[in-house]
């Protein structure tokens, strides 16, 4: 039967039936107040986007409200006004339907029906057009109508009675179905004794998100939140199914309310309903709640109202929220946390909530995402949805709790920390085990509750070991002077893992300062602060990135010395594991591991994060024991409490409409913040953006008229001076902005403007500030609100806007609030809609951490097999067992792609951990990276798996070079072989580069671009060379994409480099290497040399024309500083450039030969510098490559690096080795040396074999003579002879 062919039911009825009436009290506006005082209407029913699961949700939502009190009335005590309006109202129906039922035809769905209601008028003509529609039903007639319905319904079901039963077998979405599978849900979570009640309650909580009146793809994650990741084929039958489920509830909810009312049916002709005084005081309820909702324009906070409804469609009865309450005080682990049953309780656990002490943050119903924090509020307006989480109640003070005064710690801290008078709370609960034990810590504490102070008390615990005397036994009572502490410092390293470069300054600045008094240094270590050995040697804390150090351990020989001596390793925001960074945290933290079992020496591991939704995990994986190093605060313990908004605008993110729509919501916000006299910072994330949102938002308030409220108060003779000291800015937008009270900040300013603008921040003479986050990472200027407008970021590495990191929205989070003035602060993030459940549940945590590592399992399996640490599968598979991704593996296994039942076969996944190994080495070895014998297991890595780690290279990228690269390659062709590779594949063509991308082709390009620039490739190779050559590019995001091709491309041309001289290619090897250089010092090959020193233009247009060379170095060596002088037309600059081209790096080389055999040849080189030794220009080191070529210059013989540094560079370096010869021999050999960083700084020595004699030619083989073969008795050992006989019976001659 087709849907529009099938009778209208119980509900279709109503729903029509308040349809009809709302129309004709609609026109009746003078009796509406009369009429909702006697018989409660229905209120508007208004809504957008309702699909056709929502409209069966709406039809029970009505049904819900217009109960039998709504319309049926008792035979005693009739109002007569009441009963005056219902007269009214049948003779309103009788007059219009007189003429509908002559002309309604044959289909009276209810589908037709109210499209007739809805369009039709008091015209003829409507009627005109549907000749074939029979007369409407009797039900708009009579005022009994429940007791109408009924009779309908019981004639229905009495004329077929098997009709519901037929259905039922063909739809099984019934309230007992549902009911069930939230039992097993709960039986598989909390066991059998939780199922009663819980059943109940989730199965309301799945159907309340079911009959709403959101989208499919809105709801998912509720539904996930509820069953939880184990259930997910459940999930996606309640998505599918979802129309089907709620009108199959709906139906058999119908056919109840009719049997029992035919059950409980009136006397004929006394319309009477018969209702307890509960139920009447629940309907109150309801009714009250109901209109208290649509005069505030919102829903209720905790869904009361929903969750009664749909309790009382499943038939749970009406109490079903106040024993959900009950429930929840009286097993609170058990309900919110069902998997925590029975789990331990870990003492360092504090939170806010009761059910905080088992394992994690609270569990929404029954799921495996973590509920929002109590009192939520969620606001729908138009064009936005804005989400409010309050202020996080603050945690109670356990008796336990002592605070740490200062002058109770020994001299070691105190003197530390001379700056305090304590530790505030969270530092005073850790103390105990950072400084006074060496146990491994995870602390988990929201932003700014002084995490970097707790690791700087690790840090002392680590240097305290070192010290002598012992901190303890120091007699110091002169706080005036510093302790005496004589510290070894050479036997200890502690290294600090920072997420970003600017955060690792930030620590090195602080700690720096606060252990100076020891004579402890603090270095970073980043892609941007390189560090020479002695200067790594001298430095006791380390300071890094996590890419950084992980190139670091990886190399096996070189830095092994410099690893062993880490006693202390501190990773800050270790949440970061769930995002595509986390496989390098996993892979350090996992190798550290591995190296304290293995050498069995001891370094500590301190975990630093916000606050985590599954830290008993994470601290498993760290090697943390809960009931010692387990620490865990929640949003309670912020120093200042911060009040969150989330905000979701419709429409696409980039679109101008978007755009315009983010700054009127802005507006909003900020007006409100200022005209309550606070002071406002608007987060952008580009730097023109910072201009254009401040504009745009002065702007709004002109055309509002509350500019005014904007500006800075000007009665002051500091603002006089401010003003003056702004009016001699040269940035022309901070001026004409700060007479309204904005202001801008950004990287790209001056650096006076800048500390300007915070100084008039600081002081309250700016009252919005609009800035990118390197304010929130760089300085400490605090505001009492926050505004993240948009969150739409360019990301070079993948070449496309993406969202802001978490990591940011922390960092500007904790920016919100000032200590000194304000008891809490204010955060707003304002997003598009479809990223607003994104930020909601990764700020709040509701999410578990999960691991990102098997997606870089087979580059890290590579690295290790590189070190050493893993030579056969089954290595691998204990290797793998010290990662995240194996306890997340056990936890929740179908994330990772395991079955229900192989956890169960294998707890251990043993087997799944053999495999992954087996299959990442299987495509190592087809790369030809390592060697792989799949029957012992066995593997060893090559010399292109070694350079891969060492470089970081992707096993992608070396798939790609294998297949592209050759002996001889020009310089075009090594360009266009490096933008193929993996790491430049997120690299994207926008319409809008085009016409730049086509300049840039035609100036900045010397060599041809393979493919035109629309592929990623073409991309890719015009801003490399644009790099090379020095253009100024225009877009910000070509500017962005330039520098992250740079700086990858300068690693990758260094790995192509180093694979060529591992396969003794010459000329490709040469080709490489000048690349190299070029890129880093952005000239080409070709220019010339001298380029490279700080020469003014108009001198080098002398000796280099636009990249013609018109004097090569070979005359200028000639040359003295008077020649030289003449030479650019400058005498005074002569002897400058006479001492710059004396410095450039050369050496010259000569070699011995002697043939050892006719095959052999031994040389002995000698390598002389002759260039003088500048410390600017030199540094501490300079080095040379040095290779044999055959005649042909294409195969290398040997290759061998040579360094040079100032003591003695001046003395010959001698090498002795050995190459191979073939007859004929060649006429001459060369010698190149090339220096590995400065352009033109290259010598090339010919070595002649015209006066070589080579040894006289022995046949090696003599004949064999006639011998007979021995037989093995001939041992007389009976022993040797059995084990002969197994191969052979008798000796060879």
């Amino acid at each position: 039967m087709h849907e529009h062919q099938r009778p209208p039911t119980f509900a279709d009825l109503l729903r029509l039936r308040d349809a009809r009436r709302e129309r004709l009290l609609d026109r009746r506006a003078k009796h509406t107040e009369l009429l909702q005082s006697a018989s409660s209407p229905a209120p508007d029913r208004k809504g957008k986007g309702k699909g056709k699961a929502s409209e069966s949700s709406e039809s029970i939502h009505q049904n819900g409200k217009h109960s039998a009190s709504h319309l049926a009335y008792t035979s005693q005590g009739v109002d007569r006004t009441y009963m005056s309006i219902w007269e009214e109202l049948q003779s309103s129906i009788a007059r219009e339907s007189s003429l509908r039922r002559a002309l309604l035809g044959l289909d009276s769905t209810p589908e037709s029906i109210s499209k007739c209601d809805d369009e039709a008028d008091d015209s003829l003509a409507f009627y005109a057009s549907h000749p074939s529609l029979r007369p409407m039903p009797d039900i708009l007639l009579r005022p009994d109508l429940e007791a109408y319905v009924r009779e309908l319904e019981s004639k229905r079901i009495q004329q077929v009675p098997s009709s519901g039963q037929k259905d039922s077998g063909k739809s099984r979405h019934t309230g007992s179905w549902l009911l069930s599978k939230c039992r097993q849900i709960i039986v598989a979570a909390a066991g059998v004794e939780a199922a009663t009640d819980a059943a109940e309650a989730l199965c309301t909580e799945v159907f309340k998100v079911l009959r709403c009146d959101r989208t499919d793809d809105d709801i998912q994650g509720q539904l996930l939140e509820l069953v939880g990741f184990d259930n997910m084929e459940f999930l996606g039958q309640l998505v599918s199914q979802r129309a089907n489920i709620v009108r199959g509830i709906t139906d058999e909810a119908d056919r109840a309310r009719v049997a029992a009312a035919m059950r409980d049916r009136a006397i004929p002709g006394v319309q009477a309903i018969i209702r307890s005084e509960k139920d009447v005081a629940i309907e109150k309820e309801i009714n009250k709640a109901r209109r208290k909702a649509k005069g505030k324009g919102k829903q209720t906070e905790d869904g009361s109202l929903e969750d009664q409804e749909a309790a009382r469609i499943l038939g749970f009865g009406a109490d079903l929220r106040r024993a959900r309450e009950r429930q929840l005080s009286q097993r609170p682990a058990e309900v919110l946390r069902p998997e925590a049953k029975g789990a331990e309780r870990y003492p360092h656990i504090y939170t806010s909530t009761p059910a905080g002490n088992n394992g994690g943050a609270l569990l929404s119903m029954f799921g495996s995402k973590y509920a929002l924090p109590a009192g939520t509020v969620r606001n729908e307006f138009s064009d936005h949805e804005e989400i409010t989480i309050p202020i996080a109640k603050a945690a109670v003070r356990r008796a336990t709790e002592q605070p740490i005064a200062i002058s109770d710690m020994d001299p070691l801290c105190q003197y530390t920390f001379r700056k305090y008078t304590s530790l505030n709370r969270i530092q005073s609960i850790i103390y105990p085990t950072a400084y006074k034990t060496n146990e491994n810590i995870l602390l988990s504490a929201p932003t700014g509750a002084g995490k970097t102070d707790v690791a700087l008390l690790t840090i002392l615990r680590t240097i305290s070991q070192y010290c002598s005397p012992a901190p303890s036994e120091l007699d110091w009572t002169d706080p005036s002077r510093k302790p005496e502490f004589t510290v070894a410092k050479s036997e200890f390293k502690i290294v600090y893992v920072a997420p970003m470069k600017a955060l690792a300054a930030e620590v090195v600045e602080k700690y720096q300062s606060r252990l100076k008094w020891l004579g402890i240094q603090c270095r970073e270590l980043t892609g941007d602060m390189q560090l020479t050995k002695a200067e790594v040697n001298a430095t006791q804390i380390i300071v890094t990135t996590p890419e950084k150090w992980d190139v670091v351990t990886r190399k096996g020989s070189g830095d092994m010395e410099l690893v062993d001596r880490v006693k202390l390793l501190i990773v800050d925001e270790i949440h970061l594991l769930n995002e595509d960074r986390g496989s390098v945290i996993e892979t350090l933290i996992a190798r550290t591991q591995r190296q304290v079992e293995a050498r069995q020496t001891m370094i500590r591991l301190v975990g630093l994060s916000a606050t985590l939704p599954n830290y008993v995990d994470v601290s498993g994986f760290l090697g943390v024991n809960p009931h010692k190093g387990l620490f865990y605060f929640d949003a309670g313990f912020r120093p200042v409490p911060l009040e969150q908004h989330f905000v979701g605008v419709h429409g696409k993110a980039g679109t101008q409409a978007t755009t315009r729509l983010l700054n009127r919501v802005c507006y909003d916000r900020v007006s409100q913040l200022v005209a309550e006299g606070n002071q406002v910072m608007v987060f952008v994330h580009a730097r023109k953006d910072t201009v254009n949102t401040a504009q745009a938002l002065r702007e709004l308030a002109l055309a509002d008229g509350m500019l005014d409220q904007f500006a800075s108060p000007e009665n002051t003779r500091q603002h006089a001076q401010l003003v003056a000291r702004v009016g001699k800015s040269r940035n022309r937008e901070l001026k004409d902005l700060f007479a309204q009270g904005f202001s801008i900040h950004h990287a790209g300013m001056l650096r006076s403007d800048r500390t300007l603008v915070e100084e008039l921040f600081g002081k309250g003479l700016v009252r919005v500030l609009c800035c990118t986050s390197t304010l929130a990472w760089g300085v400490n200027l605090p505001a009492y609100a926050v505004v993240i407008k948009g969150t739409q970021v360019y990301n070079s590495q993948k070449g496309a806007f993406t969202d802001l990191s978490i990591l940011d929205v922390l960092q500007i989070f904790g920016r919100a609030g000032r200590p000194q003035y304000e008891t809490h602060g204010v955060g707003y993030i304002l997003t598009t809609h479809d990223r607003l459940s994104h930020y909601v549940s990764a700020i709040t945590m509701q999410h578990p951490i999960e691991s990102r590592f098997a997606s870089n399992l087979i580059d890290n399996l590579n690295a290790e097999i590189s070190l050493g640490t893993v030579t056969n599968v089954e290595e691998g598979v204990a290797w793998l067992g010290y990662t995240y991704m194996y306890i997340r593996m056990q936890k929740n296994p179908s994330v990772y792609g395991l079955a229900a039942d192989e956890l169960a076969d294998d707890p251990m996944l043993g087997q799944r951990r053999g495999e992954m190994i087996r299959n990442a080495a299987r495509e190592l070895s087809r790369l030809q990276m390592i060697v792989f014998d799949p029957v012992t297991g066995f593997m060893a890595n090559k010399d292109l798996g070694r350079i891969s780690s060492a470089y970081y290279l992707r096993h992608e990228s070396v798939e790609a070079f294998n297949k592209a690269m050759r002996a001889r390659m020009t310089e075009a062709d090594a360009i266009a072989m490096l933008c193929v590779s993996k790491e430049f594949e997120q690299i994207r063509v926008r319409n809008t580069e085009e016409k730049e991308l086509k300049q840039l082709l035609g100036s900045a390009c010397c060599c041809d671009v393979k493919g035109g620039i629309d592929s990623t490739s073409g991309k890719t190779n015009v801003l490399l060379q644009a790099n090379i050559s020095r253009a100024t590019l225009q877009d910000f995001a070509l500017v962005s994409d330039s520098a992250y091709v740079a700086q990858n491309g300068s690693r990758i041309i260094r790995a192509l480099f180093e694979i060529a001289l591992s396969r003794n290619w010459g000329p490709a090897a040469s080709v490489a290497l000048s690349l190299s250089k070029s890129i880093e010092k952005q000239m080409w090959p070709f220019e010339h040399p001298l380029k490279q020193f700080p020469i003014p233009p108009g001198i080098m247009r002398h000796l280099d024309n636009g990249g013609n060379v018109l004097v090569d170095m070979e005359r200028l060596y000639d040359m003295d500083s008077g020649e030289l002088g003449a030479l650019v037309r400058n005498q005074a600059f002569g002897s400058t450039l006479a001492s710059y081209v004396s410095q450039l790096p050369r050496v010259e080389v000569s070699a011995e030969i002697a043939p050892i055999t006719r095959g052999v040849l031994q040389v002995t080189m000698s390598v002389q510098a002759v260039f003088e030794w500048n410390d600017r220009m030199h540094g501490a080191a300079e080095a040379f490559w040095i290779w044999v070529e055959d005649a042909d210059n294409t195969e290398i013989y040997h290759n061998e690096n040579v360094l040079l540094r100032k003591r003695g560079y001046m003395e010959p370096k001698v090498s002795v080795f050995t190459i191979p010869v073939h007859e004929p021999l060649p006429t001459q050999i060369f010698i190149r040396a090339v220096s590995d960083r400065w352009i033109g700084a290259e010598t090339v020595t010919a070595i002649s074999f015209r006066h070589l004699m080579l040894p006289e030619h022995h046949e090696t083989h003599t004949d064999l003579l006639d011998l007979q073969p021995l037989p093995v008795t001939a041992l007389n050992d009976p022993c040797l002879e059995a084990i002969c006989r197994q191969r052979f019976t008798h000796f060879n001659p």
